[in-house]
């Protein structure tokens, strides 16, 4: 497996989004994605991605349990936002407010540490930003926590660009995490820009826009009842109509190459520089060894003018109105 780095991080060079393996994605199979995580380490994916929010708590859970033994073999990386004082794991409704204070840092490394079953944490990200809490504080704290062995390296998931300057006076940031692929291109505007000029990786979730791109879903009628995507602006009404047109095009330009749709995705979002590693999400061995075919599509120059020019522009805001406002803050 080829590796990338992310600031003075070493990953391979996608990694593996858990998130679904336990929430927002509809129904859920705990042996199939142990399975999946299992085939990752035969494929040489080592990059996991977790969060306390999955479940709430039960995919730190799953995927500490799934990895147990091979701690030393791979990076795993967790997020905090909300208060996880008194939650019920699978329970989202027992989770309290988004919290950034020192408090809530210190508390929240310990919880991540009990259910992932480790000792540390490799890359500690804050999960939404805190509006309420100058972030010199929470990165502070988090920094602490570097210093005491809990994490080695931290992290910042959709932070704005003066954001990311801020944290990263108080502590080197790692990495910056943030939704981007064919059909989500907000980074290009000041995130990636900055994060090149202070020597910050990008972690791209969602690089083939939440499935849509790999071509499978034609209606919100093929996603489960309790999918979080049926409310998703993208995969609605009119929007819908016009993102089909969009998938259709990654599927012709796809077929063109003798590859799959979702491997054209992935490889845009790694032709788009070296310090960026995406971390596609599944709960499948198939999509997983799908996705992995990407690091062997090499697209020309051509090819990405092509993308560039052909590609229909996406219908939709990525979240609802309330999902908007806790990003690029």
């Amino acid at each position: 497996m080829k590796t990338r780095t992310l600031g003075t991080l070493e990953v391979s060079a996608i990694g593996l989004g858990c998130m679904g393996m336990s929430a927002f994605y509809g129904s859920t199979d705990e042996q199939e994605s142990v399975a999946t995580i299992h085939r990752a380490l035969e494929l040489g994916i080592t990059f996991f991605d977790t969060a306390q929010l999955y479940g709430p708590l039960t995919n730190e859970e799953l995927v500490g349990r799934a990895l147990a033994g091979r701690r030393e073999q791979v990076v795993i990386a967790t997020k905090f936002a909300s208060r996880m004082d008194h939650a019920t794991p699978g329970d989202m409704s027992t989770m309290g407010p988004l919290d950034g204070s020192a408090d809530h840092v210190r508390s929240a490394i310990e919880i991540s540490l009990r259910q992932l079953g480790t000792d540390y944490v490799d890359l500690f990200y804050q999960h939404r930003v805190d509006p309420n809490v100058p972030i010199e504080e929470t990165v502070g704290a988090m920094a602490e926590l570097v210093a005491q062995g809990k994490v080695r390296h931290i992290g910042l998931s959709e932070a704005a660009p003066e954001t990311i300057r801020r944290a990263h006076v108080v502590h080197p940031i790692t990495a910056v995490q943030t939704e981007y692929s064919m059909w989500t291109r907000d980074p290009e505007h000041g995130v990636l820009e900055t994060c090149r000029e202070l020597g910050i990786g990008f972690v791209p979730y969602s690089p083939l826009g939440r499935g849509f791109l790999s071509g499978r879903f034609t209606s919100p009628d093929d996603l489960d009842a309790n999918d979080f995507r049926r409310s998703n602006p993208r995969f609605a009404g009119d929007n819908l109509e016009a993102n089909l047109r969009l998938a259709a095009k990654v599927a012709d330009i796809a077929h063109e190459k003798g590859i799959t749709p979702a491997q054209l995705a992935i490889a845009w979002v790694l032709a788009q520089g070296e310090d960026i590693v995406p971390i596609p999400g599944t709960k499948r061995v198939k999509y997983l060894e799908d996705n992995a075919g990407a690091l062997d599509v090499e697209l020309t120059a051509e090819d990405l003018q092509r993308i560039e020019a052909e590609l229909p522009e996406v219908a939709g805001e990525r979240y609802d109105e309330s999902g908007m406002a806790s990003v690029n803050r």
